[in-house]
């Protein structure tokens, strides 16, 4: 019998291990550790975009933490699965794990495997947004793992001081990324994205491929707290959406910069929606 889940006020979701239904059995030791890694994206109309981005997060993930990633056509046949499980729009999650657990050192004939969850449709939060700024940098901050409790943490405290999210400074005072975000700003001409140990959304690059097709001026640079009141505005972008406008880092008011917002979900419409 495969495992079903309900959340309060939201439609059912399943859960799939390497393309069937998971049982109890198998998700219990699971439920108890934390290292794996995965992606989450948006399914509309049962396509995704940036489906090449995803499955390079995973594989390229995979090889760092396991020494090896399964091959493409596998991970998406799981993905393809999932969909056949459920309505056109919803949200996925695909985590890949080791069967050997955390804490012990597994060779490469030790096969990763896939666990996939979907649910309802997502698109974040309306905004504008204010952020906190914690000192913080992530370990292995290019991978998306899992059992990240400073996420959490940070998020919680910056709430209980009266922000909605937190955003991330690393040791050198440069603006990284936020809790389960990636920041872009906007200079009034050219979309600035900083520079700093993060990680990579696929999001992110959904929308920095799509603004050179639309030859929109992009750049990476560092920026600190000092630099952004000279900045026209600020986002955060995940795989909810391409961006939602921040008005304040800090103690440091921003521009909400309606115009750079449409300008960012424009671009990400423009990303073609793939069937896995």
């Amino acid at each position: 019998m495969g495992v079903r889940f309900y959340v309060a006020g939201m439609s059912s979701f399943v859960v799939q291990r390497n393309g069937q239904a998971a049982t109890a059995e198998e998700l219990a030791p699971l439920a108890f550790a934390g290292y794996a890694h995965f992606t989450a994206m948006q399914v509309r109309g049962g396509r995704v975009r940036g489906l090449d981005l995803h499955l390079e997060r995973l594989r390229l993930a995979s090889v760092e933490l396991f020494g090896h990633a399964l091959p493409d056509d596998q991970v998406r046949s799981y993905l393809r699965a999932a969909l056949a499980a459920g309505p056109a729009d919803m949200s996925l999650l695909a985590t890949v794990y080791s069967p050997s657990g955390e804490f012990t050192v597994a060779g490469r004939e030790v096969q990763a495997e896939v666990l996939v969850r979907t649910g309802p449709a997502a698109s974040g939060p309306q905004g504008p947004l204010t952020l906190a700024t914690v000192e913080y940098e992530r370990v292995l901050p290019a991978v998306k793992h899992v059992g990240e409790v400073a996420k959490t943490y940070f998020l919680r405290q910056a709430v209980g001081q009266g922000f909605d999210d937190a955003a991330f400074v690393d040791r050198q005072g440069r603006l990284s990324e936020a809790s389960i975000w990636n920041l872009a700003f906007w200079d009034g001409s050219a979309v600035v994205w900083p520079e700093a140990d993060m990680l990579g959304g696929t999001t992110m690059g959904i929308v920095r491929r799509q603004l050179d097709r639309l030859g929109v001026p992009q750049r990476v640079q560092e920026i600190t707290l000092a630099d952004l009141p000279a900045l026209a505005g600020a986002v955060v972008m995940n795989s909810w959406t391409p961006g939602v406008a921040v008005h304040r880092i800090g103690a440091v008011p921003l521009p909400e910069a309606p115009s750079f917002v449409e300008l960012l979900h424009r671009a990400y419409q423009s990303e073609p929606l793939l069937a896995p």
